[in-house]
């Protein structure tokens, strides 16, 4: 197993050798746009390649935390349409965000467990109960920074599997939002321009929709077992 040192800088080398070698330019909605007709001309000789190098480059960035994934979303559905722009970016994102959750779990999840121990039972509690619920509701809203729920998710108990699954299903929502909106990338001028506060809102109320599902199925239970009581003491 490689020492928590050295991994930590692997991860610095290789989030710095992005930004050296310039690959930040393409996570911006200006560089995209300037690079669209070259990645179309690429496309259109080595298909396959280019959407499995898209899938990897995602995965490593999205694993760095690197700044403007969400551009790279874009140009999956300018690239490859909404239908494998959606497949690409949503497994990519997944995989991505797992990685970045390993890493922050092996780095730095005993030691703070360990310090805040008594102050973080109650999260653990929580997180054990509702973990999933919690992951969820953050991840179909895309208000909270991706890669500061990754690191947040790797400092609790939360399991991988869990954790995966409902991160693809979760951020499904607004992978397809940024995808379908790449179709029309000459319209966009900023990303803020893809999510009107509608669409925050109905992502919101989708987000909280598995919480009002779980009280509604417990006020059912507790009314059906309140009920055979009652039955049962009526003589």
């Amino acid at each position: 197993m490689i020492k928590k040192p050295l991994l930590l800088i692997i991860l610095i080398a290789a989030f710095a050798g992005m930004w050296l070698l310039d690959i930040h330019q393409l996570f911006t909605l200006h560089g995209l746009k300037d690079s669209l007709q070259q990645f179309e001309l690429w496309q259109a000789q080595q298909p396959l390649l280019l959407a499995l190098v898209f899938f990897l480059i995602y995965i490593l960035a999205a694993a760095l935390s690197f700044p403007g994934v969400g551009v790279m979303t874009v140009a999956a559905g300018a690239l490859f349409g909404v239908v494998w722009g959606l497949v690409l970016v949503s497994f990519a994102s997944s995989v991505g965000a797992v990685l970045a959750f390993l890493s922050a779990r092996y780095l730095f999840r005993d030691t703070v467990q360990q310090r805040f121990n008594s102050r973080l039972q109650k999260v653990n509690d929580g997180m054990a109960r509702d973990g999933a619920f919690y992951l969820f509701t953050l991840r179909i809203v895309p208000v909270v920074p991706f890669f500061l729920i990754n690191l947040l998710m790797g400092l609790t108990r939360i399991r991988i599997w869990t954790f995966y699954w409902v991160s693809q299903l979760g951020m499904l929502p607004g992978t397809l939002l940024y995808v379908n909106a790449g179709t029309q990338l000459a319209a966009i001028d900023e990303m803020a321009d893809i999510l009107s506060p509608g669409l925050l809102v109905s992502l919101l109320l989708l987000g909280i929709f598995p919480w009002l599902a779980k009280k509604l199925g417990q006020k059912i239970t507790t009314l059906q077992t309140r009920n055979r009581s009652e039955e049962i003491a009526t003589p």
